[in-house]
């Protein structure tokens, strides 16, 4: 069972604190103790060092003990060694603290098992006592000044404007990504959890989401042992109206390759993630150094834009180019301005500029100011658009002076500004004040503004979305009459005769095939079921038949069959060792048509996830996937479909038959009711499902079972 997220009251004494106990301070350059009290020197609370070898520290009284402090402290900071942790621990519950910090290393992360126990000590206490690490880098609350850190700088400074959060189990990067505060971005906080004994991320984005001070939550997410923890902390962000956005590293599929289906291969932990946190709202980042800036514009723009276009204002043509080639990039309208507004940039704006969406004003700005803000004000007036975006080519106070008047004048009229910052010089006070204009986001590329922009539009036709509850398309009988076939199944991995009819049972159309012992019997087959035919070899352990040779298609007549019967006789004899063989498959050919993979498998993580991809058994060259945890919604399995690259073919791409979208999508609920409902199923294949039209048909099935993966544990032990 899931642990419930804390409340944000039960974090509060820790991470908004008003008084701070430092154990383990000292006066010792370079020592944890002395540096955490250097980085609360902007604190506003109480500062109460701890050690007994000090009666004053740094003009303050030092106390001996936790029990000798005036209060219960809200927060301790514990500088100490690894051996003396779990005691102050201890010493915290007694004196009622509200939380810890253990900065100390060398617990569970050396994989020594006595100190994976000392981390499990460290644990159980945390049950009874929010904290942070072990190996830990703290937290800064820059709302109140202070650095609970051992780490040098960014100096917490009290942000000024809608702020960010910023949550990261590793501290060295959440305190790379704080130093934003240095060029003017505003942070409310920077909270590490570290091998996160107590808290984790997802209890940090929990505690951030009903923040007042935070308008926008970044989080550097690795990976968690309860990934629906992270899911509800995302629901409670939405909840409360803040945009999270998410970098997910650990992107490698170290399991990919023990993967026994075509789509094990692509449905790996990276991609669920992923596809599971877009499902709850959160805003997903890819390019790391683009997390803060793009975290920055969602704080400060608002929920949803005032329209669907992007106006460009801009004193350089080029400049105006980068903007159309990113804007098409990214699929964002750049519309031409409406009557009113068109006629006030032809009086403007010289006959050498451009009065067309990218507009360019040219250098003549320089002599004529008051026509940036003649066009600024008619584009911002202008209801086809939601943004103006002003790309800034100087990295100067006369250019960047510009931003707060334009941003001003956007605002106005409900719009926003955005603003690539294109000069290479971005130091100093001019990109500072640049920053902290509220109404304006800076950018540090066109690229970037223009993946924000989409971002924001994406997040804002979530937000639209109805709840939605996986779709029950299997009844009852139709699960037990599926569970007693794979009960019945003699081995881990259910060959394609099998699997097909356990689909079938589900309701998903197969396409009709006899299993035959002997070439005589396939020659009476073909004659049944209609020339051209396709030949298989049916055992289970090919799951890959086209790969091992075993299979023949387009068949025209029994000289044809009784060729590849001895071609698959002939493949088969050449494999070692020799595979169990059931007999031969023979099926009449599909036409042709869109071919699609769907499958499933049990995620380490996740649990049942399902998967459709574009290609067939190209599929893992292709990489056109898309996979979500199981069950789904109608409706769910259609935005999958919709999202792979290859959607046009199923809609009937250049005069193409198309494909029966809404059956799709019903065959992808069914196969992730399928396996959500059977814990048994493993992995599961349909490769390829021909679709052409309003005919869709699986041609090949595998499903493998858990008992495959014990029998691979006892072939591990035995080795």
């Amino acid at each position: 069972m899931t642990r419930p997220l804390p409340s944000h009251a039960a974090l509060r004494r820790l991470l908004h604190p008003r008084s701070i106990a430092v154990v383990g301070a000292s006066t010792r350059a370079g020592a944890f103790g002395a540096r955490v009290l250097e980085n609360l020197e902007g604190f506003t609370g109480e500062i109460w060092p701890v050690n007994p070898r000090y009666d004053t520290l740094g003009g303050r009284r030092c106390y001996p003990s936790l029990a000798a402090l005036p209060a219960a402290p809200d927060c301790v900071a514990i500088a100490a060694p690894r051996e003396g942790v779990t005691a102050v621990l201890q010493d915290c519950l007694a004196r009622s603290a509200g939380g810890a910090v253990v900065f100390a290393a060398g617990y569970a992360e050396t994989g020594l098992p006595e100190r994976v126990a000392e981390q499990e000590a460290v644990g159980a206490l945390a049950g009874r006592l929010p904290l942070l690490g072990p190996n830990c880098l703290g937290f800064g609350n820059f709302l109140l000044g202070a650095g609970v850190t051992f780490s040098g700088g960014p100096k917490p400074l009290v942000p000024q404007g809608r702020a960010i959060g910023i949550v990261s189990q590793s501290g060295a990067l959440g305190f790379a990504l704080a130093q934003a505060v240095e060029r003017g971005v505003a942070v409310s906080h920077v909270l590490t959890s570290g091998n996160a004994a107590g808290l984790d991320t997802a209890d940090l984005v929990a505690y951030l989401a009903e923040e007042p001070g935070c308008a926008a939550i970044v989080c550097v997410l690795e990976g968690l042992a309860e990934p629906r923890r992270m899911l509800a902390a995302a629901g409670r962000a939405a909840r409360a109206g803040k945009p999270l956005l998410v970098h997910k590293m650990a992107s490698g599929e170290g399991g990919a390759a023990a993967a026994l289906s075509h789509t094990g291969a692509v449905a790996g932990g990276h991609a669920v993630w992923r596809a599971a946190l877009a499902e709850v709202g959160a805003i997903l980042v890819d390019d790391f150094s683009a997390l803060v800036e793009t975290a920055a514009f969602f704080a400060k723009a608002p929920a949803v834009p005032r329209g669907a276009g992007v106006a460009v204002v801009s004193t350089s043509g080029g400049a105006g180019i980068l903007a159309a080639d990113a804007a098409e990039r990214h699929s964002i309208s750049l519309p031409q301005p409406e009557e009113g507004a068109a006629a006030v940039l032809a009086a403007r704006i010289p006959e050498y500029g451009s009065t067309r969406n990218p507009c360019d004003l040219t250098a003549q700005v320089l002599n004529d100011a008051e026509a940036l803000l003649a066009c600024t004000d008619a584009l911002a007036s202008d209801p086809g658009y939601g943004v103006l975006l002003y790309p800034n080519t100087h990295g100067y106070a006369f250019s960047a002076a510009r931003i707060p008047v334009m941003a001003g004048i956007a605002a106005r009229h409900g719009r926003f500004l955005c603003v690539p910052w294109l000069a290479e010089r971005r130091e100093g006070d001019v990109l500072r004040a640049a920053e902290a204009v509220q109404d304006a986001a800076i950018f540090s590329s066109m690229d970037r503004c223009f993946a924000a922009l989409a971002a924001w539009r994406e997040r804002a036709t979530w937000a639209t979305r109805p709840a939605e509850a996986p779709t029950r398309l299997l009844d009852a009988a139709a699960l037990a009459r599926a569970g007693a076939l794979l009960a019945s199944a003699p081995g881990a991995v259910l060959p394609e005769s099998a699997a097909k009819a356990v689909l079938a049972e589900c309701g998903l159309p197969v396409v009709p095939e006899e299993l035959v012992p002997d070439l005589d019997t396939a020659l009476r087959a073909a004659g049944r079921l209609g020339y051209p035919v396709a030949l298989k070899a049916e055992s289970p352990d090919l799951p890959h038949k086209t790969e091992a040779g075993v299979v023949r298609l387009d068949l025209r007549d029994a000289a044809m069959l009784r060729e590849a019967y001895a071609g698959i006789e002939a493949a088969i004899a050449a494999i070692a060792p020799q595979p169990r063989l059931r007999g031969m498959l023979v099926q009449p050919m599909v036409p042709r048509g869109v071919e699609l993979i769907i499958g499933a498998r049990r995620d380490p993580v996740f649990g049942p996830v399902v998967a459709v991809g574009l290609g067939g058994v190209l599929v893992e060259l292709l990489q056109d996937t898309a996979v979500a945890p199981a069950p789904l919604s109608l409706q769910q399995a259609q935005r999958m479909l919709r999202g792979l690259r290859g959607y046009p073919l199923l809609e009937g791409f250049r005069g193409g038959a198309g494909a029966d979208l809404e059956q799709l999508a019903a065959i992808l609920c069914r196969v992730a009711e399928l396996v959500a409902a059977e814990p048994a199923i493993t992995e599961l294949d349909i490769n390829p499902l021909i679709c052409t039209g309003r005919r869709v048909l699986a041609v090949d099935a595998l499903i493998a079972l858990s008992q495959r993966v014990k029998a691979m544990d006892a072939a591990g032990t035995a080795s």
